[in-house]
């Protein structure tokens, strides 16, 4: 939790999170990722300073559960003075102990943001879901939160100006806004329109620029004049192509040249001939893409 401190920008941990949204695919499928479809509604977890606070608390530790379809487990949130924003004991259940950093005792509109990242731990708990690495498996856990409907809440807790400034999760506030722009468009869900905060809208039109963008590299019919034109030079050089490239060309076990790029959805690898005009469908998200190898 960034409290009066410098908030990191950018997109630092982009493959880190891309490596996420594929890693949820492959664990839940592109059904399970699809009941996701609506997010949690900000009526549902608001929470305001005259609302009793733990009872208030409690409620909208029920609703991320029922969210996130965790019937069975019972969050118990209590509060304590620590550096962190929140911190879950990730015991065998169906209880699980969350404590909350004592600054949300009077900063109850962030409550929901810090449970979201919190319950969602539980569920990737649940389904033997992480990554290795404790800065790794946080960036996993905020991706997971965000793609699957509550994370806006954490990006709308998102506050900066010349004399404040507060953010939670490890994702930057434009990472945060780069996984919702996948979510949207995927969802056809606007969730701009539910943020209070100005700084959170601007990160999340931030994050759409770039995740828009890897709709529009090569060899996708999307790309501009200018990807196509060095995807050319690279087809005629294969397999001598420069490293870091989204794509890479290789010959299949006849001598045909191939080529793999990353599915603009969720990131699995697609393996294409090099053939002209070519129609893939994504066998991980469904994504139809058109191609032009």
């Amino acid at each position: 939790m960034a409290s009066d401190g410098p908030v990191e920008h950018g997109f630092p941990h982009l493959e880190t999170v891309r490596a996420a949204v594929t890693a949820l695919y492959r664990r839940l499928s592109y059904d399970t990722v699809q009941t996701f479809a609506t997010s949690v509604a900000p009526a549902d977890v608001a929470f305001c300073d005259t609302d009793d606070l733990y009872p208030g608390v409690q409620r909208v530790a029920r609703e991320l559960v029922r969210h996130y379809r965790l019937p069975d487990a019972r969050m118990i949130v209590g509060f304590r003075d620590m550096r962190y924003a929140a911190n879950v004991e990730l015991a065998a259940g169906p209880e699980y102990f969350v404590e909350l950093n004592d600054r949300f005792r009077t900063h109850r509109r962030d409550i929901g943001a810090a449970l979201a990242h919190e319950v969602m731990h539980v569920y990737l708990h649940r389904l033997d879901l992480s990554f290795p690495g404790t800065r790794d498996n946080e960036i996993l856990t905020d991706t997971a939160a965000t793609y699957l409907g509550a994370g806006w809440l954490l990006l709308d807790a998102y506050r900066e100006d010349a004399a404040s400034s507060q953010k939670l999760g490890y994702l930057t506030p434009e990472e945060f806004g780069y996984v919702l722009a996948k979510r949207s468009l995927v969802f056809g869900e606007d969730p701009s329109v539910w943020f209070t905060s100005p700084q959170a809208y601007t990160a999340y039109v931030k994050g759409m620029e770039r995740a828009r963008l890897d709709e529009r590299q090569p060899p996708l019919t999307a790309a501009g004049w200018a990807g196509r034109r060095r995807y050319a030079r690279d087809r005629r050089d294969a397999p001598g192509s420069q490293p870091g490239l989204p794509y890479t060309f290789s010959p299949d076990d006849g001598g045909r040249l191939r080529v793999s790029f990353p599915c603009p959805t969720c990131h699995q690898r697609i393996r294409v001939p090099v053939r002209g005009r070519v129609r893939a469908r994504c066998g991980l998200c469904r994504t139809v893409l058109e191609c032009d190898t």
